[in-house]
């Protein structure tokens, strides 16, 4: 009988603090099957006590209490990797894989956490080593993957409410976009890239695009300056990017929104979507 898996993704800005702030009523309610988290910044025991009864893997950053990503699941994890590339490039906290059997078929599963990036710095260099080091993995991950998460970029101008503002900055540069013209692009293909160079499309589908067709966001996180929550002043910087054999099976999709500012407990909304099997 096929079944339907409920995979949320989330950017938690600190598990302890999103845990005490409304993060487990949420999960208690939300009948998620795996769970994919950005920004943890705690330790694995911190993640044992906000999921109790769920199967975790996670990687922490060198830093304590910056970045970390981890996977959550209902189902054991029995397999997982978190080299995205060789020692040259700095992803610990930043990347992380899981495969999981779902009713059979092996489904690879990833939660990545880019780097935010600044241009004219080192940090926006490297962002663009570790999305170098994401487009040569993808094509690696098999026929049923998904890479979740807090991507930093938003990809066209109806990701971002305003993106005249922030043509010039990081997260809306003409180079981090064509990335994702590449990762959505007719696989084996040429694609024309919004900063003016070509590449070669790989297939993938940003599903939160397909699912809700051309109109503004939705937004998915939103700055704590000003009301940018209450006028919904936001990003579409959260992803479920998907196979094309996995983006076939999605039945569901949504960006949980809090009903107000004072109910959230991240500054990012979870993005939840379902998928049949």
């Amino acid at each position: 009988m096929p079944r339907s898996v409920r995979i949320a993704s989330v950017n938690v800005n600190g598990i302890r603090a999103a845990s005490r702030n409304g993060m487990s009523a949420w999960l208690d309610s939300a009948d998620v099957d795996v769970l994919t988290l950005q920004e943890v910044r705690g330790e694995a025991v911190h993640l044992a006590d906000a999921l109790p009864g769920w199967h975790v893997v996670n990687d922490e950053a060198l830093a304590k209490g910056r970045a970390g990503v981890a996977i959550a699941a209902r189902e054991p994890l029995d397999i997982w990797r978190v080299d995205l590339s060789d020692d040259t490039l700095d992803s610990k906290g930043r990347w992380i894989e899981a495969d999981i059997d779902i009713a059979g078929e092996r489904v690879t599963i990833v939660s990545a956490y880019v780097f935010t990036g600044e241009d004219g710095t080192e940090k926006q260099v490297a962002k663009y080593a570790f999305l170098d080091a994401m487009e040569a993995r993808m094509p690696q991950l098999g026929e049923l993957a998904l890479i979740t998460g807090d991507l930093n970029v938003g990809h066209r101008e109806l990701d971002i409410r305003n993106w005249k503002g922030n043509v010039k900055k990081a997260g809306f540069l003409p180079r981090e976009r064509a990335y994702f013209d590449r990762f959505v692009g007719p696989a084996g293909e040429t694609v024309a890239c919004v900063d003016g160079t070509t590449g070669t499309g790989l297939g993938w589908v940003d599903v939160g695009r397909r699912w809700a067709g051309e109109v503004d966001g939705p937004y998915s996180w939103w700055s704590n300056r000003g009301k940018a929550f209450d006028t919904d002043t936001g990003w579409r910087i959260d992803y479920h990017l998907a196979s094309p054999a996995l983006a076939e099976r999605v039945v569901d999709y949504r960006v949980v929104r809090a009903p107000s500012w004072d109910t959230r407990w991240s500054d990012h909304a979870p993005v939840v979507a379902d998928y049949a099997f």
